[in-house]
């Protein structure tokens, strides 16, 4: 009987479920908008890929082909490969972690992505059938986000920027730039009723974009409609030719129109229109000077680069101080080009340059493409290229974009002679070697690459929730974490760090929980300084771990080597100022403050970090005046205020700037958890409890994160 039936169904399940994956949403999982979507994609091409393997020995017409497409994406992975091997960390290089899933294991199951669908989907009228499915599922997303707006489910990244089931806007917004291009084709190539249902969905689509507000995505859209629309005035027939020539008229006044209206009331009231009106140069100033350290690193590494998940070894050694009110650990240029740059020096970015040039060149020479099929895909080319230019690459933008090549590729490659030369298995051979060699292989990819790790991360997010056995089970969460061989261990070790840091100070929790929690995460951070022994963030982490447990001289070991590693970088100056307050050096403390408020202008976030370091050093009064004299008052919602007020005991301002919190974040339960640990910590438990039920009242659903607080409170007390 032959095989080639059950593994082509096998390849076709693979591949089509593909497009599926961004309704996927893995609520058990550390980062459950990333680590779901992630390892599912890779399971999937792992799958497709050894069945299309066995397919490509049993059938030569499942063989890869050539084209200059594949030659070049092909080239980048290659020499990908080989930065990745003299990265600054090959671990994290290869491996990524789990708010990103990137890293080279991605991108090689991207390329895998690419070399099967330009295959298999090439046979029959699969690919329609498969960009059909990618959508309806744009539909269905779009639907997400309509309720999202309507206020029927809840925006999970801010209050007003939609991301649908993505968790981030921006990755919402260049998935759309795919979808808006490959459903304006379909519907131009439809009739009737479908085609303006078609066009009620890229309308559709168009809403929920610019409700992302992402203004990088936005503008690439806008000018990649009056680009097609250009397009179809000179290749369309006549007809067409009349359309779109009043589109584009239309769009060049629309735009006109809102630009003239930036400054009205209108604009100016509306969350997501002002946004996208304050679009200048302006606004780009930190993507510049961001990129501008890029340009420093790359004149170190110019050839291999610092190999992908590379950029925050760059960010850190050249950090500029007027960065100090923006993230502190920026782990990406903000810009795909740069990060390619980062990633794999001047070679990869050519490469990835010519990749994106011949898919353009391919696209107007490949015979028997219609005008819309070669505009529209011209314009999903055209809107990644330019959005590109101001946003990273995620996984998708990368799924989209390696459709769109393997699609162009699939129209215009040509046998392999070398391959088409290769024997064809069968028989016998068929059934007692290629399938059960198959079939191992796919189990061990999938037992090696994922599973490890999707454990890892499904024991992370408990590790770090409230749990009802309290902060000893929270302990065997984080012990089983790392005993999966995950590659996310980084991760795991900062949450470590960061959950034995609240911990260690609650007189709540029994000293022999104190005393396993100290001795893992000192054993664990020692191994992560090892394996990072250059990441400023890594000595960070275990400076805070040795400060929170008393060892000051380790402590200050370490951010000593931090600030080495990043001069002038105000968030570990701060750390360094916080602990030498704490160990009695208060003259060298208040010093190393001052010096910071003097690295750059003054602004909110340096003031209040600044106050924040004169707290630690005992100074509160000069904190207070600081405060007072920027805003007008001594109490201030701002985390560093709340950390200083903790370190300091300094208990009554700590309530009311958790007070505080309350009150702008009434939303929040966190804020009121957080005001009822801040009872705990001064002994006022009565108020704790009461707080706590109040949040458990009003947040049901965080009825069992209450029990666990209340649990861990004294009892009659």
């Amino acid at each position: 009987m032959s095989l080639t039936p059950l593994l082509r169904t096998v390849v076709y399940a693979a591949l089509f479920i593909v497009p599926l994956l961004p309704l996927y949403v893995a609520n058990e999982s550390f980062f459950p908008f990333i680590t779901g979507k992630g390892f599912a994609f890779r399971i999937l091409v792992e799958i497709a890929f050894v069945g299309w393997l066995a397919l490509a020995l049993l059938d030569r017409s499942y063989r890869p082909r050539f084209s200059w497409l594949l030659a070049l994406y092909g080239a980048l992975v290659s020499w990908m490969f080989m930065a990745d091997l003299f990265a600054v960390n090959v671990h994290k290089a290869f491996w990524s972690n789990f708010e990103r899933m990137d890293g080279f294991v991605t991108l090689i199951h991207v390329f895998l992505f690419f070399i099967i669908a330009g295959t298999v989907l090439a046979k029959g009228n699969l690919w329609r059938k498969w960009w059909w499915t990618f959508i309806g599922v744009s539909a269905l997303i779009c639907g997400y986000g309509l309720l999202q707006l309507g206020g029927g489910l809840a925006i999970h990244q801010s209050g007003v920027r939609l991301d649908a089931t993505f968790g981030n806007s921006i990755y919402l917004a260049g998935y759309l730039l795919f979808a808006a291009a490959v459903t304006m084709w379909f519907a131009l190539e439809s009739k009737g009723w479908l085609r303006y249902l078609l066009i009620m969905l890229v309308a559709l689509q168009t809403l929920i974009l610019f409700n992302t507000a992402t203004r990088g995505a936005i503008i690439a859209f806008v000018a990649t409609a009056v680009l097609v629309t250009f397009l179809f005035m000179i290749r369309a027939g006549k007809r067409t030719r009349c359309t779109a020539g009043v589109l584009l008229v239309a769009l060049i006044a629309t735009v006109g129109g809102f630009w003239l209206a930036k400054e009205s009331a209108f604009v100016r009231e509306s969350p997501i229109l002002s946004r996208v009106a304050s679009i200048s140069l302006s606004e780009l100033d930190v993507r510049f000077t961001l990129w501008s350290i890029a340009a420093e690193g790359i004149k170190e590494r110019p050839i291999t680069g610092y190999g992908q998940e590379g950029y925050n070894y760059v960010f850190n050694a050249y950090y500029r101080p007027e960065l100090v009110a923006q993230e502190p650990w920026f782990d990406r240029a903000h810009s795909a080009y740069v990060d390619w740059l980062v990633a794999g020096g001047i070679p990869a970015l050519l490469l990835f340059l010519a990749l994106l040039l011949m898919a353009f060149i391919t696209l107007f020479r490949a015979p028997n493409l219609t005008t819309p099929e070669r505009i529209m895909l011209t314009g999903a080319l055209a809107a990644y290229a330019l959005q590109a230019i101001v946003v990273f690459d995620n996984l998708f933008s990368y799924i989209p974009l390696a459709a769109v090549l393997a699609y162009i590729h699939s129209r215009v490659a040509r046998p392999i002679p070398a391959l088409e030369k290769l024997p064809i298995v069968s028989g016998v051979l068929t059934e007692a070697v290629v399938v059960p060699l198959a079939g191992a292989a796919l189990l061990f990819l999938v037992l090696t690459v994922n599973v490890p790790n999707m454990r890892g991360a499904n024991h992370l997010v408990y590790a770090v929730s409230p749990l009802t056995g309290g902060p000893a089970e929270n302990l065997e969460r984080f012990r089983e974490a790392l005993g999966t061989g995950t590659f996310a261990t980084q991760e795991i070790r900062e949450q470590l760090v960061n959950q034995t840091a609240q911990v260690i100070p609650q007189p709540v929790v029994a000293t022999a929980v104190k005393n396993d929690f100290a001795s893992l995460a000192v054993s664990e951070m020692e191994k992560e300084v090892v394996r990072a022994p250059k990441d400023t963030r890594t000595h960070m982490q275990a400076a805070l771990l040795y400060r929170s447990l008393g060892d000051h001289d380790r402590a200050l070991m370490h951010i000593e080597l931090a600030e080495t590693l990043s001069p002038n970088r105000q968030i570990v100056m701060f750390e360094h100022g916080a602990l030498l307050a704490i160990m009695g050096r208060r003259e060298e403390a208040i010093a190393l403050f001052e010096k910071i408020y003097a690295l750059t202008p003054v602004n909110d976030d340096l003031a209040i970090r600044t106050a924040a370091g004169f707290i630690a050093a005992g100074e509160s009064k000069r904190a207070q005046e600081l405060l007072s004299e920027r805003f007008g008052t001594m109490v201030v919602d701002h985390d560093a205020l709340v950390n200083a007020y903790v370190m300091a005991r300094e208990y009554d301002h700590l309530i009311l700037t958790l007070k505080l919190q309350v009150e702008n974040r009434s939303d929040s339960p966190e804020a009121y958890y957080r005001l009822a640990s801040g009872y705990a910590l001064a002994g006022r438990y009565a108020e704790a409890r009461k707080e706590a039920q109040a949040a458990m009242a009003r947040f049901p659903q965080t009825v069992e994160n209450g029990r666990a607080f209340l649990a861990g409170l004294p009892a009659g007390r």
